[in-house]
């Protein structure tokens, strides 16, 4: 094994880590967020901040994780080949964890227009979707089934 191969396998996972650190408290501030008294403006536009810089930040990490996943996937060859099933299933969860990041902005920009309708009990129950996308892709890595 090449240095830079691990070089940027260790890199993809601090990247992956740290994507998820923010998909992880993003919509836990939105939980905040939908709980905030209507005449309570400071404390909204407190978490309305927080929630922009959390996801520009989130945005960022993503960008180098998929960069390296792709490399490690084009350049070197892992999950290519026989028995690749795993890669097939982590690849679509990876589209899907994209997904969710573009259906926190768009959630972002309700909370910034005014326009959210959804209970902060809605938003506890779509913060762990992170956590389960999360645990099926460590699992798929780990684990490689066929």
């Amino acid at each position: 094994m090449s240095s830079s191969y691990l070089w940027v396998k260790a890199l993809h996972i601090i990247f992956v880590a740290s994507w998820f650190a923010g998909l992880f408290y993003l919509p836990r501030l939105f939980v905040n967020l939908a709980m905030v008294q209507p005449h309570s403006t400071a404390e909204r536009e407190r978490l309305l901040l927080m929630s922009r810089k959390l996801l520009r930040f989130s945005t960022l990490l993503m960008v180098p994780a998929v960069l390296a996943g792709l490399w490690l996937w084009w350049v070197v060859g892992i999950g290519r080949g026989p028995g690749s099933g795993w890669m097939h299933a982590k690849l679509v969860l990876v589209f899907a964890v994209g997904a969710y990041h573009y259906g926190c902005a768009r959630l972002l920009r309700s909370f910034e227009q005014g326009q959210n309708t959804r209970s902060h009990t809605w938003f506890r129950f779509f913060n762990e979707a992170s956590v389960l996308l999360f645990a099926a892709i460590v699992v798929l890595v780990v684990v490689k089934p066929s």
